[in-house]
């Protein structure tokens, strides 16, 4: 059942009962350090300790750099920088997981957030994705938009939102 604009976050016992009954196991979490994340995280990480064949990919996309940066650094410099970067950011999560020994993957891209989640869930053949949402309000939301709604309306799998 494709995933739209009503969906919402929903109880462990739930997303545990859709993970059995549709035999999803590859659930990607996009993170990007926020106490949202965070909390996408944590819960990701109790589903899989309740049903230990599901299996977790952490992504981060970063943003592109601008064409200054390019020009003034050489290629290794910029992917040095980049993983250097990502680790930070995801060494919260990678705690959060390793302490509930839990397995988990790590990718990493660039490009616009909404867009690589969804391409990449499509590419890895991701079974459903638990993200945080930054909590704007409906109408801050309607009029700006959010990472969380984008990726809504660009997939077709399940998504649970953590606020």
């Amino acid at each position: 059942m494709p995933c739209g604009a009503g969906s919402t976050a929903i109880s462990s016992a739930a997303d545990q009962h859709i993970l059995k009954e549709t035999g999803m196991r590859t659930i990607l979490i996009p993170c990007d350090g926020s106490d949202n994340a965070l909390r996408a995280v944590r819960y990701a990480a109790s589903l899989a300790k309740e049903l230990p064949d599901v299996h977790l990919e952490l992504l981060i996309v970063q943003d592109p750099l601008p064409q200054t940066v390019y020009a003034a650094l050489a290629e290794q410099e910029i992917a040095h920088w980049r993983a250097g970067e990502a680790d930070l950011i995801l060494q919260p999560a990678r705690e959060i997981l390793d302490a509930k020994n839990v397995q988990y993957q790590v990718s990493t891209c660039v490009g616009s957030p909404a867009n690589e989640i969804a391409r990449h869930a499509h590419e890895t053949k991701c079974d459903a994705i638990i993200m945080g949402t930054r909590g704007l309000g409906a109408v801050a939301n309607l009029m700006i938009g959010s990472v969380a709604t984008k990726v809504i309306h660009l997939v077709e799998i399940p998504v649970t939102l953590i606020k």
